[in-house]
């Protein structure tokens, strides 16, 4: 083997690790994804933990190879779907998920040393599988990074701390920007490293740091005519012959676009000039939810992008940004930025409470409140915190949690199917399929499939349909056809070969009604934005949910920063058109009483169903029980039945309320008394069922228990609300906070305002006349 710079903590390192936990600060380059490994294997069997699938595949193909082993013998991998190793593996690499499924399954009591590594990204997951092993305390613990708070991280884990120097050769920095504190951003992202890359005097490959796969696809465009090199996408969902090509060397040049998965662990030769947009995409908490925002990064991953340029030779590092750009010192950990109902649900089905175990960094208390409260109305989780057998179910699936309690509490078999294959689909980070922009496949696709379904063409891709105007992605395709057949086994179901026949209106109706949350309604007035009456999701651009379509369930969508600082803007991007029939059927909303009308000798009432705002239905019912206390407030109310009552205590009510404010009585709880309410509960204490029950009482019989009756004629003489004067007529407001009384224009042919003699003493307070926008004092 090649010497590397960590190479020089070798003797420390097998000597500490013997009685300590270890934290190893090495920058980019140094060999530690490597080296590590192989010195903890003589300590006993090794479980490496790697933030990302396509770093764990090739870190364990790179070991095999350097050890001339076979890979899945002495070295091996587990990621999602796939694994590569023995019981007899030295070391395996795997990602956090796999990692915290193991811990939950048997505490990875058959590994003796657990390597954590690149944990500066501060996943949720990492986070958690450490605070659970801290609390174990039966392995020894290693944990690595380029660029962290290692003092704070030994303290933390009572380990000791190795320091090693990272790159062999210096990189050169230069910034592009005409203001040395210009923040990174996208305007013309593309053009400016077209324009680098063009005026690039490297004899190397380029490496180009790009936010996400839309900058890539963007940047791909704009290269396509430089024949000299190959340009070559890298991310999470690239296939396995892209990433082969990112990772070796070719015969011509190369330019590799690259998301921040290439910062760690990756070793992508050749490469001397690093393009950094100095942008990412990053989640974040906006008006308590995760949204995905695109921001700049962290100087510490600054530093990471820039060593990518210096593991060969000499290189270049260009920023497209200002030397002196306020960046942030690290990427703030993702337990601050997202909600934590899957870290809470992981944690319950291990046996611990979020809260209970020892945090490197403070967790939001919203956050876990906001997670706790999911997962009880899910029934994840008991009141104690920790996870019910349903809860368990649920964690062992590598899927979101409100997806996976659809597919453990669907009950029939062919709707269970459906969801499986939809949650598969839901599951790949990358999308299945694109739309055609050719005209007549589109309208192809519309007559097949009219209802513009989402979910509908997921579930026929999974399961192997060809349909016109559909781009299938084939690697995408494929994880989610493996992540449904392992579903699928678990449930003992049978394989998508032999998939049962897709009922569509069986399985909208049954989520619909296990999760009715997911059922929105568009807007009266705003068509591309539907509601549920907690949320706002707008139609995506190309979204294929027809303008006839009143209701979805919407599966998925994604949250962008909207225009306000707490505004959050929801981007629907699977929906699955409803009718409104099945809202009404399902008892989705509130039946609120409307307008009472008459027919014949019978009063109906009208109800309406109301759902996010909007009517869903109405219908007439006999004004009967509850529903006759309304017809009969409105008989009241119009004078139909008891002349004047309706006035009168409405009167008396508001002279109450100025008695209460101005501190005549001892009793407090006032402001929300109206003739409305107090009414309609003597009619309910009376137990009164129709109008016509009302022949039986006069005025006399409802009493306002308000101002003491003594004391009454007196206060309503001091404290009139109406005032008839010469020529003038005015309604009087009382503001009793500012000790101010408004006399307010409502009729008459005077033109001058009223003397403060003809008015009510209203000793203390001050007096101002409204007539129109004219306010004037009393004098």
């Amino acid at each position: 083997m090649s010497s590397l710079p960590i190479d020089s903590l070798k003797s420390d390192f097998l000597h500490t690790i013997q009685s300590n936990h270890l934290v190893v600060e090495a920058e980019t380059g140094s060999g530690k994804s490597t080296r590590l490994p192989l010195w903890a294997s003589q300590s006993g069997r090794v479980l490496v933990v790697e933030p990302r699938r396509i770093a764990c595949t090739s870190l364990a193909e790179f070991i095999a190879s350097q050890l001339e082993e076979p890979l899945g013998e002495k070295v091996g991998y587990a990621i999602k779907l796939e694994n590569q190793f023995s019981e007899d593996s030295e070391i395996v690499f795997v990602t956090p998920g796999v990692a915290l499924r193991w811990f939950c399954e048997n505490r990875l009591n058959e590994f003796q040393v657990i390597m954590i590594d690149e944990f500066h990204e501060r996943r949720w997951d990492t986070d958690l599988l450490f605070a659970m092993l801290k609390k174990h305390d039966q392995h020894r613990l290693i944990v690595t990074s380029a660029t962290m708070e290692s003092e704070k991280l030994a303290d933390y884990v009572e380990g000791k701390r190795l320091t090693s120097v990272g790159r062999n050769y210096a990189v050169d920095i230069q910034h592009r920007s005409s203001d040395s504190q210009q923040l990174p951003n996208s305007f013309k992202l593309e053009q400016r490293i077209k324009a680098e890359i063009e005026a690039a005097e490297s004899e190397g490959d380029i490496l180009v740091f790009l936010p996400g796969r839309k900058e890539i696809a963007q940047c791909q465009s704009a290269l396509k005519h430089l024949d000299e090199y190959i340009v070559v996408p890298l991310h999470a969902s690239v296939s396995d012959t892209q990433k082969q090509l990112a990772l070796t060397q070719q015969t011509r040049r190369k330019i590799v676009l690259a998301t921040n998965v290439a910062e760690t662990s990756l070793t992508i030769p050749n490469i001397t000039l690093v393009i950094d947009s100095g942008l990412e995409r990053r989640t974040v908490q906006r008006n308590s939810r995760t949204t995905l925002v695109l921001t700049h990064i962290s100087k510490a991953s600054a530093k990471q992008r820039a060593g990518r340029a210096g593991r060969v030779s000499d290189g270049t590092c260009i920023r497209l940004y200002g030397r002196y750009a306020a960046l942030e010192a690290v990427t703030p950990p993702q337990f601050q930025r997202e909600e934590l109902t899957e870290p809470m649900l992981v944690a319950a089905s291990c046996g611990y409470q979020l809260e209970q175990l020892d945090w490197l960094d403070r967790i939001p208390e919203k956050s876990l409140i906001s997670a706790s409260q999911k997962l009880v109305l899910m029934e994840a989780i008991d009141e104690q915190g920790l996870a019910t057998e349903h809860g368990k179910k649920l964690s062992q699936l590598p899927i979101d949690s409100l997806h996976a309690d659809l597919v453990t509490r669907i009950k029939t078999r062919a709707v269970k199917e459906a969801m499986i294959d939809l949650t598969a689909a839901l599951s790949v980070p990358a999308s299945l399929y694109s739309l055609s922009t050719n005209e007549d496949a589109q309208d192809e696709l519309k007559r097949i499939e009219p209802l513009g379904c989402d979910g509908t063409l997921l579930i026929d891709l999974v399961r192997g349909k060809k349909l016109p105007g559909v781009n299938v992605v084939g690697d995408a395709v494929k994880e989610a056809r493996g992540l449904s057949n392992q579903m699928r086994e678990l449930f003992e179901l049978p394989q998508l070969s032999v998939a049962s026949a897709l009922n569509r209106s069986l399985l909208v109706e049954t989520i619909a009604s296990l999760h009715p949350e997911l059922v929105f309604v568009r807007r009266d007035r705003r068509k591309d934005c539907l509601a549920n009456g907690q949320l706002e999701i707008n139609l995506g651009r190309h979204s294929r949910f027809a303008d006839k379509s009143d209701a979805a369930i919407i599966l998925d969508f994604h949250s962008l920063p909207g225009r306000g600082v707490k505004q959050t803007l929801n981007i629907a991007s699977v929906t699955m058109p409803v009718s409104l029939g099945l809202i009404e059927k399902l008892e989705l909303g509130e039946w609120r009483q409307g307008e009472s009308i008459v027919e014949g000798d019978v009063a109906l009432s009208q109800l309406e169903l109301i759902y996010a705002g909007r009517v869903i239905a109405k219908k007439n019912v006999e004004a009967q029980g509850e529903y006759a206390l309304k017809p009969m407030l409105n008989a009241v109310l119009s004078g139909e039945r008891l002349p004047g009552l309706a006035e009168s205590l409405t009167t008396q009510i508001e002279h109450w309320k100025l008695y209460v404010e101005l501190g005549f009585s001892e009793i407090k709880d006032h402001e929300d008394i109206t003739f409305e309410k107090w009414f309609l509960q003597q009619l309910v204490d009376l137990e009164l069922e129709s109008v016509e029950d009302l022949t039986l009482f006069t005025n006399e019989d409802f009493q306002f228990d308000g101002v003491p009756y003594w004391e009454y004629q007196d206060f309503a003489e001091s404290y009139p609300f109406k005032l008839a004067l010469a020529q003038l007529n005015l309604d009087v407001e009382y503001h009793t906070r500012k000790k101010l009384v408004y006399v307010v224009y409502e009729s008459g042919l005077r033109k001058t305002p009223p003397k403060r003699w003809e008015l009510p003493k209203w000793q203390g307070w001050r007096v101002q006349y409204k007539k129109a926008s004219r306010i004037l004092d009393v004098k």
